[in-house]
């Protein structure tokens, strides 16, 4: 039997000091090793002559030398080593930096293959820092080779040769996870190979069937472990909350009239509400669409059947805007509202906690704090979770342990299509609202992909701050980056400062302590900032009507989820707002992204 749960140290090219750095990307054991997979691959297999190569593409080629090595020293720490190889369509320079150890490596007259980078600038044509194989060898050239997530002073190579040396330790060894009869049903590769083909595939049709398989395995598990847990919750007892308390007492006295969506979603979970199995829903609707106040009123029902609820968002800022809505609705019936957040000072916290154990306290808010052992409800009836792909099951689990068999509400703005909500959700029942509020008017966005429609944008958003409106700017990192050509928050505060200098500007990133957060969001809601500059952080916010202009620089660095929660962040109010996506990426994936947008 092969030892899976080996240390990954002890396998041959590892060592005490490799598997500290492998340790940091998680990989403890053989089996970490070889379920390590790649991020992406690089096709290293088909060579291109060297006329043909493209400015800015990485290619292959096969080529004779025709001068050994030449150096060329730049400055005191920076030297160039310089080959030249010809092929029958023409010649190109090999340059390396800083790589002394090369010289002496190329014969004249020998062939070799080298992939790297092209440069065709002015007719001549030069390849970057290539890898090189001679005719004898292929480990870098000549196939597919995979590109893994990595950390700091750990070589994609050294990654390469380990998982290399962990899969010839199995030997094709490891025990089919995956019965006879579906591996002939679906036409699924047999494990040892999918595993093998995932690493080192022969040609990406080979990839394929192995992600295929992989894929298939890794679903059909979720897939049973969401369907135990939705039997589980089928047969356990819950709640009957009792007809004669009515949501419509609430839904009469709102200033605002529901809309037709919200009004059959919350028919469904008082449906679910007076059944005596457990309620586990999720409630999908757009950024915007009232969501809040569906879970204001299954809060009420909760609480005048003589329970306690659980709110949980993702951020103390939402948290916050969550207490000023259920107290604004609740207040008048007599109902007690509290928030329980990690900042709470400790004499108050203990207030709080006596509060909620005795049940003088009706409905908690709070954020992953709620989720402590020593906070205790006296008789928890409903669970409502805010931005779900924020919390695991296991900590929806937690926080529903602290009562018995809760019903459980779950909310999430991100648009999931309802076929992947039943795979990724299976234990959840699913309601969706599916319009906005009256009165709303669709974010109008636009992709700036070029120098000129930058500066029409900025002239454009001067006029609109000026005239009261308030705008964010949100970019892919804190500070500038060496390694990543991407704006960071320090270069774009240096860019609106000069050209918004008359405007008041705040900042906002994950590097700020949750207080310093809070204060500047709160700024920006009253309208002592004009201007917001951020990172992501604002994904899942407090709720500022009068901001109506998102702007998000490199775009393409950004997942679908993620630009939809953050051009979420306006068009709150009636005005007409905007969403520019600051993008100059030519890739397809880039391209189609953006378009979707």
């Amino acid at each position: 039997m092969i030892d899976l749960k080996q240390s990954v140290q002890y396998i041959k090219g590892v060592g005490p000091q490799r598997a500290a750095l492998l340790q940091k990307l998680n990989i403890y054991t053989l089996e970490d090793l070889i379920t390590y997979f790649p991020r992406d691959y690089e096709d290293r297999s088909k060579p291109k002559k060297i006329s043909q190569l493209v400015d800015g593409e990485e290619a292959l080629i096969e080529a004779i030398a025709i001068s050994k090595i030449s150096e060329v020293r730049i400055r005191k720490n920076m030297v160039i080593e310089k080959l030249i190889v010809r092929d029958e369509t023409g010649s190109c320079v090999i340059s390396w930096f800083n790589q002394k150890y090369l010289k002496g490596k190329f014969e004249i007259g020998c062939k070799y293959t080298f992939f790297g980078k092209a440069s065709v600038k002015y007719g001549k044509i030069e390849i970057l820092n290539p890898v090189f194989d001679n005719n004898e060898t292929n480990k870098n050239t000549g196939k597919i080779i995979p590109i893994y997530p990595s950390t700091y002073s750990l070589t994609q190579g050294s990654i390469r040769r380990a998982i290399e040396n962990g899969l010839s330790l199995i030997n094709e060894n490891l025990e089919e996870t995956l019965p006879e009869y579906l591996l002939k049903e679906y036409n699924l590769l047999d494990l040892n190979n999918a595993i093998k083909q995932i690493h080192f595939p022969k040609d990406f049709e080979e990839y394929q069937k192995a992600r295929t398989r992989l894929v298939f395995e890794e679903l059909l598990g979720m897939q049973i472990a969401l369907l135990n847990l939705k039997k589980e919750n089928t047969q356990n007892e819950g709640i009957s909350f009792p007809e004669t308390v009515k949501m419509s007492n609430v839904i009469n006295e709102l200033p605002f009239k529901l809309t037709k969506a919200q009004l059959r979603v919350l028919e469904e979970i008082d449906g679910d509400m007076e059944k005596s199995k457990p309620m586990n829903r999720l409630l999908q609707g757009d950024v915007g669409s009232g969501k809040t106040i569906v879970s204001i009123i299954a809060a009420y029902k909760a609480v005048k059947s003589g329970y306690q609820v659980a709110i949980m968002a993702p951020t103390a800022i939402l948290a916050s805007q969550h207490l000023e809505e259920f107290n604004k609705i609740l207040n008048q019936y007599n109902i007690k509202c509290e928030i329980l957040l990690g900042g709470t000072s400790k004499k108050k916290r203990k207030e709080i906690l006596d509060k909620i154990k005795s049940g003088e306290i009706d409905i908690l808010i709070g954020t992953h704090s709620l989720l402590v052992e020593d906070v205790e409800f006296n008789k928890l009836g409903l669970v409502v979770t805010d931005e779900q792909h924020r919390f695991g099951v296991r900590q929806r689990g937690t926080i529903v342990a602290k009562g018995n068999n809760p019903d459980v509400l779950v909310m999430t703005a991100t648009p999931i299509p309802r076929t992947l909500a039943l795979i990724l959700y299976g234990d959840l029942d699913i309601s969706i609202i599916d319009e906005l509020p009256p009165g709303r008017t669709p974010i109008k966005t636009k992709w700036i992909a070029n120098d000129e429609d930058l500066e029409k944008m900025y002239d454009f958003i001067y006029k609109k701050v000026n005239a009261g409106n308030q705008a964010y700017f949100v970019a892919p990192l804190i500070e500038t980056s060496d390694k990543m050509a991407l704006k960071s928050v320090d270069k774009v505060s240096e860019e609106i400062e000069r050209k918004f200098s008359n405007k008041k500007i705040g900042i906002i990133h994950g590097k700020m302590k949750a207080k310093e957060k809070d204060e500047v969001m709160l700024k920006f809601k009253n309208k002592e900032y004009d201007i917001l500059i951020a990172t992501t952080v604002i994904e899942v916010g407090i709720d500022v009507p009068a901001s109506t202009i998102m702007t998000i620089y490199n775009a393409e660095r950004f997942g679908l989820s993620a630009l939809h929660q953050l051009r979420g962040r306006v068009g709150r109010g009636s005005k007409q707002s905007y969403c520019f996506l600051i993008s100059n990426s030519i890739t397809e994936n880039s391209k189609q992204r953006l378009s979707i947008m």
